[in-house]
């Protein structure tokens, strides 16, 4: 069969471990047979970050501005073991992280459903979709020890060199400290992503922090949302028959385990990595969430939720069978070609989108499937099979559907 064209590369981000050998064998078995792949090719695998004092990843990012789709590969964020395993020069910060401040955007992550993988939590029924805010916080953070004897401040300087300062700590004992910021644009930019996706997905949002305790942090997230809402949403979301609201996140989270899910529930950077996982775990695995972070000026990068299977990596590189779920890969790989197509009015490149997403849903259905779903599939006529089995089996079913 010919090869389906692509006008417009998209970015393509490699990454880390065993997603690193699932990345390869996707494309060798699930997209270059089909694909004619126009893509822009950045190695974000922690070597050659470390070579690169990570350049690669702000120039990935950049590229991504540029040509308005990515595809990433799930990458290693390095603690200090890491930085000793891989000789590092530092300890990076999360490419996750940097690429996210780059494109100031909005995360948004739904549960991938499939037949016979049935929620852990009964009541529900219908995806939950988590909006995560992509900048600042924790992960543009500055820390310190702090030494016994030391004072901590607060201080910021104004334009015209005015100090404002506030005491954090007289520290008595050793401890720690840690400042974090955020940007009146940004929170806006992601308050109006989300109002965008519920109008797009006819959706309702909840939003939750914790401003009864962050009084001025956490109340500026609650305030920007709810002043954008009224100037420039309500009128709309009414009319679309959804509806947004604010509640604290303790109160969201006992709402979220009674609810039957279908609505987006938006959270600070931090608590959506957080509840994103929870959300996917409990919807089945971690390897069953699409992600793709959307910028204020539609820029579009999909990537899978969880890490690099580091587990897995250890033992294919001992030459031992491995069956990792490469789902949420193959589903940022259909994401961003199907988002080129949409760009660039591509229908061959759409369909085949769809298409490749119908065959591996198609294939768990049919009772193939790798190691961690044929643990909690209902279904009575299961198979576990290996990675390459898995995509091959996939690839299998994407021929028929090609043909």
């Amino acid at each position: 069969m010919d090869k389906i064209k692509m006008n417009t590369p998209i970015v393509e981000m490699d990454g880390d471990e065993m997603t690193r050998i699932i990345w390869q064998q996707i494309k060798d078995i699930l997209i270059l047979p089909f694909v004619d792949l126009n893509s822009e090719y950045y190695d974000l695998g922690l070597v050659h970050r470390n070579e690169t004092k990570d350049q690669v990843t702000v120039d990935s990012a950049n590229a991504t501005k540029k040509y308005g789709v990515a595809v990433k590969c799930a990458t290693i964020t390095p603690n200090a073991q890491r930085v000793e395993e891989y000789n590092l020069s530092e300890m990076y910060k999360s490419p996750n992280g940097t690429i996210r401040a780059i494109l100031d955007g909005t995360v948004f992550r739904a549960p991938i459903i499939v037949k016979g993988v049935e929620p852990y939590v009964k009541s529900w029924k219908k995806p939950i979709t988590i909006a995560r805010h992509a900048y600042g916080d924790v992960y543009k953070n500055t820390e310190m020890r702090a030494l016994e004897g030391g004072k901590a401040e607060l201080c910021i300087t104004d334009k015209d060199g005015n100090e404002q300062r506030s005491l954090i700590m007289d520290f008595k004992g050793d401890g720690i400290i840690q400042g974090m910021h955020n940007t009146d644009k940004s929170i806006s930019s992601f308050a109006r992503s989300c109002f965008n996706y519920a109008l797009d997905t006819k959706q309702d949002v909840w939003f939750s922090s914790k401003d009864t305790i962050s009084k001025i942090y956490d109340h500026r997230f609650k305030d920007i949302f709810n002043e954008i809402f009224e100037a420039e949403y309500k009128e709309k979301f009414e009319k679309a028959g959804i509806e947004y609201f604010y509640t604290l996140i303790d109160d969201a989270v006992a709402r979220v385990i009674r609810s039957e899910g279908g609505y987006i529930w938006a959270c600070k950077n931090y608590d959506g990595d957080v509840m994103s996982d929870m959300v996917a775990t409990a919807f089945g695995s971690l390897a069953m969430m699409t992600s793709v972070l959307v910028s204020p000026d539609g820029v579009y990068e999909y990537e899978a939720a969880h890490g690099t299977v580091q587990r897995h990596y250890y033992k294919h590189l001992k030459g031992e069978e491995t069956s990792t779920n490469s789902v949420a890969t193959i589903f940022a790989w259909s994401g961003a070609l199907r988002k080129r197509g949409e760009l660039d009015k591509n229908a061959d490149l759409m369909a085949f989108a769809d298409k490749l997403e119908k065959a591996t849903i198609d294939t768990i259905e049919s009772g193939i499937m790798t190691g961690d779903l044929y643990l909690i599939s209902t279904l009575e006529n299961k198979k576990k099979v290996n990675t390459t089995e898995f995509l091959e089996a996939i690839g299998k079913l994407l021929t028929e559907y090609c043909k």
